[in-house]
């Protein structure tokens, strides 16, 4: 329908256009003299610039868009890069050029600088270059190129999406920190261990089925070849240094600081050489089993770059509801910008259990605790419940030595 419609337009244009021509072609006859025939001779160069531009089709343009990388850090720039050849050389007064961004860039500022006006004039090949700033984090998708032109009168006009499909993945920021496993907890702090957490292997237990991530050198043969199955040995642990982390993604001015310290903790703690679990109370919750590595680090980043603030529970609906969890040897993390006694007593039942839970409450950079916050930090060390503040650029201090409060 649309098409058809196009066509029409085109076609009235065009016979407004030789309207038009005889329209001053008549006036000068009838009226004579210098002034009719000056006004014929100079609408005629622009009549006859329209009538060809009609006929030219901007099917001749190959659009080519260019991406230095295509993943990329929260708080990155990037510089994208479109080029334009065609093969004939009609002269063009003007182009304009607008990049089909996704709707998170294009309801940014930087996302207006995606559109260029032009003078090409005779040019064959056109290059042009926009930067987005500090791009958000996301998936981030581009669809079309949009090209259009016209004369100067404004009566053919030309407009082509080209159809240039590109990706990009923002990954969180996330902050280089050294982290180090919380293992006892005081009233002014806390002390944690420096050395790179390692597996005690020097005793076998047991054994049980191979799992992904289990080392080649734990593989019992013996057992292997009798079940005709992989298996692997079973070690004596003494204490976990595995993570789980709970995420609150309930709407919060203080989201993205979330979801940054987050990805800081998972990357921390994989370089350690823990595990990390993850699950969020995000509408679309998706629950990642106690692995390392970097297929680990790469998952949870990407499932981190698409998270939204969306939320239809609280994250004490979600801790009580996952059973799984006193089922886990492992430190429990809950990161929130929001804290609450109901959430602490949930968090106390499990630390009661399991002994290991730890609730990050993120803050703005220099914004102050309230008393209420307060008041429920000493409710939540009355329960065997660390909380510790951490503030929006200065990630590093939740495992400085001393919790802030």
């Amino acid at each position: 329908m649309n098409g058809v419609f196009n066509t029409l337009k085109g076609v009235w244009k065009l016979l407004v256009l030789f309207i038009l021509i005889l329209l001053t072609f008549s006036y000068a006859m009838f009226q004579g003299g210098f002034v009719s025939w000056f006004l014929f001779y100079s609408f005629l160069p622009f009549a006859l610039y329209a009538f060809i531009l009609s006929f030219y089709s901007l099917n001749d343009f190959q659009v080519e868009r260019e991406l230095p990388k295509t993943e990329f850090n929260a708080g990155e720039n990037a510089f994208i890069t479109l080029k334009l050849n065609r093969k004939t050389a009609i002269p063009l007064l003007y182009l304009f050029i607008e990049d089909g961004l996704s709707d998170q860039l294009v309801y940014t500022i930087q996302g207006k600088k995606a559109k260029r006006f032009l003078f090409p004039g005779f040019l064959k090949e056109i290059s042009l270059q926009y930067h987005i700033e500090h791009l958000p984090r996301g998936e981030h998708f581009f669809t079309s190129i949009r090209i259009s032109t016209g004369d100067p009168l404004g009566l053919i006009e030309k407009e082509r999406h080209v159809l240039e499909e590109s990706r990009m993945i923002v990954y969180p920021a996330y902050e280089d920190i050294i982290y180090k496993p919380l293992a006892h907890h005081y009233d002014q702090g806390m002390t944690a261990s420096k050395e790179r957490v390692q597996r005690d292997t020097s005793m076998a237990i047991g054994i049980r089925e191979y799992q992904p991530g289990d080392r080649f050198s734990w593989i019992n043969w013996k057992a292997t070849a009798k079940r005709n199955d992989i298996m692997t040995k079973e070690f004596e642990q003494k204490q976990s240094h595995d993570v789980y982390i709970l995420m609150d993604c309930a709407p919060d001015r203080r989201f993205e600081a979330v979801v940054s310290f987050t990805a800081t903790i998972v990357r921390a703690v994989l370089r350690k050489g823990a595990q990390v679990g993850f699950l969020s109370s995000a509408a679309d919750r998706t629950v990642f089993p106690i692995r390392g590595g970097e297929g680990q680090q790469l998952q949870l980043f990407y499932h981190l770059a698409k998270i939204k603030d969306d939320a239809s529970v609280t994250v004490d609906r979600v801790l009580e509801a996952e059973n799984f969890l006193l089922q886990q040897n492992v430190q429990l993390m809950i990161v929130t910008s929001q804290l609450s006694k109901v959430l602490i007593e949930k968090a106390g039942f499990i630390a009661s259990k399991k002994g290991s839970v730890t609730i990050f409450l993120i803050k703005e950079d220099q914004e102050p605790p309230i008393h209420e916050e307060i008041t429920l930090k000493a409710f939540a060390n009355a329960r065997g419940v660390r909380v510790i503040m951490v503030h929006n650029g200065h990630f590093s201090e939740a495992f400085s030595g001393v919790s802030k409060g």
